[in-house]
């Protein structure tokens, strides 16, 4: 039986192990964490809407059902030629191998006097600490905003700054403070949010007038400060809290490895998800992937899932002898329920349409479904949907 080496313990990690045991495949799981972390959800951590470990998935529960074998290690570097992965306690070999692990964040000057709701899991608790010092002081100023890469465009992340902001403004006025507070959005792009579409950055547009917030847009920043953003004007955004994502870039273990890397040091895959130029047996999967596609298009886990599916689809085919192929780039998509505390806005945008929805209400309680949905159709407590 051939031995298949997953590495990585996130959405398209997690969801590689689910289908090639299903396939009856032998897999062995690596991860620097011992859980899956479900950021789509983490958002309502800082508004104590949802408690930290039930945004976990313990691996070893997901063990325990899906039979795996699972290493909680960090990962030095792949030796792709020799069929090897380097751990920081051992080396281990494979037969095939699947590249899951993520990738890592642009640095910026002065980037510890922030937090992102994107980084290490524990900062969602540090934002929760900070927020809930500034309530009960009654009064204060918080600043959201995220960065980009020019070299890596697909590794914005926008959405979550948006939903945390918008989670910060519904909170701020079930408590009747919001007039003591002032917000600030900012972003380096003139129009950040366009890969929402046309409609969706006139829905946030119209949101960012209701709701009084102020914005600094399309002035790159220089660097921060304790309590400031300086812009490359000289310009300075001060705040008692500061949430900034930046963008994505390549992880420091593929700098250690021989495999191809792209100008922003992710992966290079085909449209297979097969590592270019590699032997057959080498592939990767969600953020650590240089993503090819339209120019809106943007990583999200439903798209590191989607990509995962085909790995082990192609993997299985080379395996059982079968020559068919499926490639990820056609199922390229934006689908994101991006939840505002007492609603949400459902966007979808395909190679030929774009959609975008106001969820009043119905599409919070939708996103908190679908939480409990991903946890425990992992773990095989209820049944999975239909083609997912």
């Amino acid at each position: 039986m051939k031995h298949i080496v997953v590495l990585g313990g996130g959405f398209a990690g997690v969801e590689s192990v689910f289908r090639l045991r299903k396939l009856g495949h032998k897999v062995t799981l690596v991860s620097d964490r011992d859980y899956c972390f479900i950021y789509p959800i983490s958002i309502w951590i800082p508004v104590s809407k949802i408690d930290f470990e039930d945004v976990k998935l313990p691996l070893k529960d997901l063990q325990k059902v899906h039979k795996f074998d699972l290493i909680i290690d960090k990962v030095v570097s792949i030796k792709s030629k020799e069929n090897k992965v380097v751990l920081a306690s051992q080396t281990i070999e494979y037969d095939f191998l699947i590249i899951a692990f993520g990738g890592s964040k642009l640095e910026h000057k002065g980037l510890k006097h922030t937090y992102s709701i994107c980084g290490q899991p524990e900062t969602s608790l540090k934002i929760k600490e900070t927020f809930d010092t500034l309530v009960e002081r009654g009064h204060g100023k918080i600043a959201v905003g995220f960065g980009g890469n020019p070299k890596s465009p697909t590794g914005v992340r926008g959405g979550p700054a948006f939903e945390l902001l918008f989670n910060f403004i519904n909170t701020l006025k079930q408590k009747k403070l919001y007039d003591k507070f002032e917000l600030t959005f900012f972003a380096p792009m003139k129009e950040p949010g366009a890969r929402m579409g046309g409609e969706g950055l006139k829905m946030l547009d119209k949101a960012y007038k209701r709701h009084k917030i102020n914005e600094r847009i399309g002035i790159k920043i220089n660097r921060f400060e304790p309590g400031k953003v300086v812009f490359e004007d000289d310009s300075v955004l001060e705040s008692d809290l500061i949430i900034f994502i930046p963008a994505g870039t390549g992880h420091p273990v593929l700098e250690n490895s021989d495999l191809p890397l792209s100008i922003d040091g992710n992966v290079l895959v085909d449209g297979y998800c097969r590592v270019n130029g590699q032997q057959k047996n080498v592939y990767a999967a969600g953020d650590v992937t240089r993503l090819e596609g339209p120019n809106w298009i943007a990583k999200q886990g439903h798209i590191a899932e989607i990509m995962a599916q085909y790995a082990v689809y192609n993997i299985n085919n080379e395996i059982i002898g079968n020559p068919k192929r499926k490639g990820y780039q056609n199922h390229l998509n934006i689908v994101c329920v991006m939840d505002t505390g007492n609603g949400a806005i459902f966007t979808s945008r395909k190679w030929n349409s774009e959609k975008i929805l106001p969820m009043p209400a119905v599409g919070h309680w939708v996103k908190k479904a679908w939480g409990v949905y991903w946890k425990k159709s992992k773990l095989k407590k209820i049944p999975r949907l239909p083609g997912m």
